[in-house]
């Protein structure tokens, strides 16, 4: 009779036929008071949303402090209930980290911690373990399931602290969880979605990891190939600004011995790898292929989203934001894809209410808060972009992204030193991004230190080559590279990526005008009157192109020799004076835009300062 409703309740449950297997389970714990029926019928009323009546069946005999299973879900039931003081008193505020497997071996070294003690449970702790040695078989006498939900308990214990905006203390729990079952991918998951890792520290955690706990079967040749096969699925989802090669390996290992090529996470992945590249169409298409097959899946759709932004592309935008505004409003994907929409047509104060639901409906939504604060920015108030910046630094530590956008704010308010410092922090924390590069070489530029600055842009533009990235994305990069050299006196390399600029489409006054005027310091006169007409015929007004123009001509007429020092030359009075009717040229900032899932912002700023500051381009190109 026992299995035969326990037959019937599974396919209840199978069927979710929750009303049946609740019946069934009610006799079944009846006539056995089973432990484990206690807990499947909790399971059920869970399932249901019945939290408090799955608790009541729970603390049947003191389950909870007995049981490691049942107290995971009486926990669960706190935490839907919002009971978090609840839930971390079930659960205990330390981590069994003496659980922990370290890698290279199946068995155990273990450290020291205390763990909540359970009354009747096999770890009882009676005194302070600090001084006792560890020994590798407490592990071993641990029951694998029993060690599964000891790390679900320590997922559970991070999510509590979380919501709590303890975030340090839910990494630890996230990450001790992982250490302890390697597949406990929903704490891996917060660790690397909610970006709680700089990606060298993702890089050195995956190497802690003791895939070889993994057991198929006792069979040592399958439970190996699980464990590589984990591990590669792992890498997967680290970021994509280290470790390129062994990304790559991966997905091809995975694609090609595993058929996962057309599987949506291993397609998001590559996706996530392009758009850090600047290779939006490219990743545009990636995200295009999984919503075709799924069309709301959330987890692709703040990327999705980041890319149509990135190219204009408005009414796959438009039309998409209404179609998850109509059949998934309880998202906050839906609300991100409303203010994505409205910060494309400039509709900014729209945007930012949008981004504030999202945020609000989810406070760990890193899009959103990114988005937020490019509000701000697009409206120049520089305070309150800060300010929302700074929330964001704080919820996601592991990223550079809050930390540049911090410094790229404070560059715009000619702070530089506080700038330095901001970018400094983003570059210990990522140091391939050649955004934070052109970034930093600007800041360099500010403070004349001109070499550095010439080393910022070169390595900017290096990786971007290195990563086959749109070169029209590092045109501004190009063009600061170009103005630091000819500050720095190296006439004939900045006369060569000016050209460069041109060649690839930089069709800009402000560009023919700087190439006018390394021609002039060069002393090739016609030359730079050719190249400052084409300035004009772009910009007729250009007040700088007209006065450099009228120089060469006089220089050419009269057949002398005319000589243009370096501009803000004391000696020379009269580049001096030119210095001065330049000052105050018109600063051109171009909307800005949001980004996708760590919150990257594809933002173009055009700013031309007089030639003493050589035009910078401040670009934040996402």
């Amino acid at each position: 009779m026992e299995k035969y409703l326990r037959d019937w309740r599974q396919d209840a449950l199978n069927k979710h036929q929750y009303e049946s297997a609740i019946f069934v389970g009610d006799k079944l714990l009846a006539l056995t008071n089973d432990d484990k029926d206690a807990f499947w019928l909790a399971q059920v009323h869970f399932s249901t949303g019945n939290y408090n009546r799955a608790q009541s069946f729970l603390s049947r005999d003191d389950l909870i402090a007995n049981n490691p299973s049942c107290r995971y879900l009486a926990a669960h039931c706190s935490i839907k209930l919002g009971k978090l003081d609840e839930a971390l008193s079930i659960l205990g505020d330390k981590n069994p980290t003496h659980l922990i497997s370290a890698p290279g071996s199946a068995r155990t070294k273990l450290r020291h911690v205390d763990i909540h003690p359970r009354a009747g449970g096999r770890h009882q702790k009676t005194g302070s373990r600090t001084d006792r040695v560890p020994t590798s078989e407490e592990r071993d006498k641990e029951d694998a399931a029993n060690l599964k939900f000891e790390a679900a308990m320590c997922y559970l214990r991070g999510v509590c602290y979380a919501k709590q905006n303890s975030f340090d203390r839910a990494k630890e729990c996230y990450k001790v969880a992982v250490q302890i079952d390697v597949q406990c991918f929903e704490a891996f998951d917060q660790l690397m979605t909610n970006s709680l890792m700089s990606p060298d520290e993702e890089w050195k955690f995956l190497e802690s990891l003791n895939f070889d706990t993994i057991n198929v079967n006792d069979n040592s040749s399958l439970s190996q190939e699980a464990a590589e096969f984990t591990k590669t699925l792992y890498t997967t989802r680290l970021s994509k600004y280290s470790h390129p090669e062994e990304f790559t390996a991966a997905t091809e290992t995975l694609s090609t011995h595993y058929n996962l090529a057309s599987n949506p996470d291993i397609l998001l992945s590559k996706a996530d790898l392009l758009f850090t590249q600047c290779r939006f169409r490219s990743a545009l298409a990636l995200t295009s292929s999984i919503l075709q097959h799924d069309k709301y899946n959330f987890t692709t759709l703040p990327t999705h989203l980041a890319c149509l932004h990135e190219l204009s592309q408005k009414n796959a935008l438009f039309l998409l934001a209404h179609d998850l505004a109509d059949t998934h409003p309880q998202e906050p994907c839906a609300w991100l894809a409303i203010g994505i929409y409205y910060l494309s047509i400039s509709r900014i104060a729209e945007a930012r209410r949008y981004f504030s639901k999202a945020s609000m409906m989810d406070p760990h939504f890193g899009p959103a808060w990114i988005g937020f604060a490019h509000t701000f920015a697009a409206e120049g108030e520089h305070d309150q972009a800060i300010s929302a910046y700074s929330t964001a630094a704080r919820l996601f530590q592991g990223t550079h992204l809050p930390q540049l956008f911090l410094g790229m704010q404070n560059l715009q308010l000619n702070n530089l030193s506080l700038a330095h410092e901001y970018l400094n922090t983003a570059y210990d924390l990522c140091k391939t991004d050649p955004l934070l590069l052109n970034e930093m070489g600007v800041v360099y530029y500010h403070e004349d230190a001109l070499k550095d600055a010439i080393t910022m842009f070169s390595r900017a533009l290096d990786i971007a080559k290195k990563n086959d990235s749109d070169k029209d994305a590092w045109l501004p990069t190009r063009t600061n590279l170009a103005h630091a050299l000819r500050r720095n006196g190296q006439l004939k390399d900045a006369l060569v990526a000016f050209d460069e600029v041109l060649r690839n489409g930089g069709k800009d006054a402000g560009v023919f005008t700087a190439k006018g005027l390394v021609l002039m310091e060069m002393s090739r006169y016609w030359d730079a009157v050719v190249a400052l007409h084409e300035a004009l015929a772009v910009a007729p007004q250009d007040p700088m192109a007209t006065d450099l123009l009228n120089r060469a001509l006089e220089v050419n007429e009269s057949e002398s020799v005319y000589t243009v020092s370096r501009p803000m030359s004391a000696s020379d009075e009269e580049v001096d004076e030119l210095d001065r009717r330049i000052e105050g040229r018109l600063r051109e900032i171009q909307q800005n835009t949001v980004a996708g899932r760590g919150g990257r912002r594809g933002r173009r700023v055009i700013e031309e300062v007089s030639m003493g500051d050589s035009m910078m381009v401040d670009s934040d190109e996402g």
